[in-house]
């Protein structure tokens, strides 16, 4: 879809806001360089920001011979953030302020069997109020909340389209969340909300070409390319996790035989752990984190079992690894979501020793394969920035009208 004057506006004062977070204090002079967009451009939306209180001038840096620059940063006091990561287990909502920082987290579990849609719905309700509650934050200041659901979203409509994991079919899930949250919704899958988290405060910070691989109970990757988000066509980008890995392989939520996911998201690592020991005290049965915890635990006290299951999931994750290495040529490969950091240091080792076995030497050796350094909940931090996103469209396209009226209860993302 060709983008309007007005979505490359927003789009500009996204990125000019993303650099000044990143690095405040900044110089307009700065901005221009890293944004690669003119000086006179930058002081423009720079000033709009500061209008809009997102920004505030912080005082002057010398500069060589010239008069001193002014320099902004961001007015972490000036919003707050509200990212929602619904996964098959858990609904975990954290609240951020504009500097993109931790002020309260709540977590919600999900039971096997309690991943209808209206329950969900009641999980994020209620992690939502409570987490605003808990930062004390007023209703007015909380610009926007981004929810993050597994599976294929459609950003306009506001529905989870497909999510095999959930059985969810065109779910129109903000409308359902609007009954129950008055503040303006945005929605993506957590492929995209990691990639976001880690161009903006992780692996992928500084780099082109990223692929952030999401381990949970489901798998994708979220693709960073040419510097940017890269959603494809219809936001479908990164369902790495349902190639084919194994023909006429373990069959998939999705419904086909072989799919990267039935051999290493959790309950692929389940199965692999019970063809291996059917009556190890490791497998916890139904119980997806207890069994990777416990997983975890005997890896570090060198449990043969364990490490056997750790080694055979990472030749399964190396060859799948190695594919997008081949197809993409990123500069970094992130491992993300909760698989990924329990399972920590040992899976990482494995899976490079597997990767060097199938990658073409060429590009591996322009591939660093690494953990996410991300402390918090990656997919709440990305579902943050896209409620940031949506947050700059809507006040710009106020800013230029001057209206003083609420914006609608529940509003989809603009294209990034």
């Amino acid at each position: 879809m060709k983008r309007t004057s007005r979505d490359i506006r927003t789009a500009n004062r996204y990125e000019v806001l993303r650099q000044i977070i990143a690095e405040s204090p900044a110089s307009r002079q700065e901005l221009a360089a890293a944004t690669g967009l003119s000086l006179a451009t930058v002081a423009t939306l720079v000033g709009e920001l500061l209008d809009l209180r997102m920004i505030t001038e912080v005082g002057f840096e010398d500069s060589a011979g010239g008069r001193p620059r002014g320099l902004v940063a961001v007015d972490a006091s000036g919003g707050a953030l509200v990212g929602v990561d619904i996964a098959e287990t858990y609904v975990h909502v954290e609240v951020f302020d504009l500097a993109l920082n931790v002020l309260a987290r709540a977590d919600e579990d999900m039971r096997p069997g309690e991943s209808r849609p209206e329950q969900v719905v009641g999980h994020v309700a209620a992690a939502v109020g409570s987490v605003v509650a808990e930062a004390g934050v007023e209703a007015a200041r909380v610009l926007g909340v981004g929810v993050s659901v597994p599976g294929q979203v459609d950003r306009d409509t506001g529905a989870a389209e497909y999510a095999p994991n959930l059985d969810w079919h065109d779910v129109p899930l903000l409308a359902l969340l609007a009954e129950h949250i008055a503040h303006p919704l945005y929605l993506d899958n957590p492929l995209r909300a990691c990639a976001v988290a880690e161009l903006w405060f992780g692996a992928a910070r500084g780099r082109g070409d990223a692929v952030v691989v999401n381990l949970g109970t489901g798998v994708g990757a979220g693709l960073a390319l040419g510097g940017g988000l890269h959603r494809g066509v219809s936001n479908s980008a990164g369902e790495w996790g349902h190639t084919t890995l194994v023909l006429d392989g373990r069959l998939c939520h999705c419904g086909n035989h072989g799919c990267v996911e039935t051999y290493v998201g959790a309950p692929g690592i389940m199965q692999n752990l019970r063809e291996l020991d059917p009556r190890s005290p490791l497998l916890h049965p139904g119980d997806q984190t207890a069994t990777v915890d416990a997983l975890a635990r005997a890896v570090a006290e060198d449990d043969p079992v364990a490490l056997k299951v750790v080694r055979d999931t990472a030749r399964y994750l190396g060859a799948g690894i190695s594919d997008l290495i081949n197809l993409l040529n990123p500069e970094v490969v992130v491992l993300s979501s909760w698989v990924a950091s329990r399972l920590g240091e040992p899976l990482l080792d494995e899976v490079r020793r597997a990767v060097a076995r199938h990658a073409l030497g060429r590009p591996l050796a322009a591939t660093e394969i690494v953990l996410s350094p991300i402390p918090t909940d990656p997919v709440c931090l990305g579902a943050a920035t896209f409620a940031l996103e949506g947050a700059l469209q809507s006040v710009g396209q106020r800013a230029g009208t001057k209206r003083t009226t609420a914006p609608a209860r529940s509003r989809t993302a603009p294209p990034s």
